[in-house]
């Protein structure tokens, strides 16, 4: 084990020299959870907004499931991502197990109902209150969605934000699904865990100081639109 003292010197010089193993795992982090933030924002937002505004029976049972699947266990997600995409799998044929698309899958499946679940609350506030302006311009469902999205564009981006944040600090289900391959497919949280284990602590506090600082900086802009939402509502 390393001294700690000097370990943290040397994280900070490799954070502050934009280490080459640094960088790529950094980069990689991100590219793999914005894409699966991406893909949840295409499946979440429409679902949860559709939820909220239709009326339809097994509706509450709906909302009970995105609700509860906002707790899903990451290895729970990651062994269904890995029985999808493995060579028995039904998605199989694909060869995408042990790449960064089967971490995006992963973290996809993780995001979606938080995506759905939050967007859904959102939206129903807003529609009880838009609801009668709504009906009188004749406006259907469909129509309602969209526009009930589109109000509602800076309260999702915290909702986005969220996601965000639960994705970039997972680890349980990439490391089941992606493997934690160097130069293929190590992202932060799973890197940490390996050169952790390994005794080797620059690499792993390098990483760590940067996961931290993207998650603050991920809490300190929801905090920002969340007052901009706010004093946007009292104008």
């Amino acid at each position: 084990m390393q001294d700690l003292g000097g370990a943290f010197g040397e994280a900070f010089r490799l954070i502050g020299a934009f280490d080459g193993d640094l960088v790529e795992i950094v980069l990689l982090s991100l590219r793999v959870s914005l894409s699966a933030v991406a893909l949840a924002a295409l499946v979440g937002l429409p679902l949860g907004a559709a939820v909220a505004v239709a009326r339809f029976p097994g509706r509450m049972a709906s909302i009970a499931a995105m609700n509860a699947f906002m707790g899903l266990p990451p290895v729970v997600a990651g062994l269904a991502v890995y029985l999808l995409l493995s060579r028995a799998g039904p998605l199989g044929d694909f060869g995408l197990l042990y790449t960064p698309e089967a971490m995006v899958i992963a973290q996809a499946v993780l995001v979606t109902p938080i995506v759905a679940a939050l967007a859904r609350q959102t939206i129903e506030d807003l529609h009880g209150d838009y609801d009668e302006q709504l009906r009188a311009l004749g406006i259907g469902r469909t129509g309602a969605v969209a526009t009930l999205l589109w109000e509602a564009r800076l309260s999702l981006v915290t909702v986005l934000l969220a996601g965000f944040g639960r994705a970039i600090a997972e680890v349980g289900a990439v490391i089941i699904v992606g493997g934690n391959i160097n130069h293929v497919t190590r992202v932060m949280t799973t890197a940490i865990a390996l050169e952790t284990s390994k005794g080797a602590l620059n690499l792993a506090l390098g990483l760590g100081i940067v996961l931290l600082a993207i998650v603050l900086a991920i809490n300190a802009l929801a905090g920002l639109l969340r007052h901009s939402v706010a004093e946007s509502a009292h104008a």
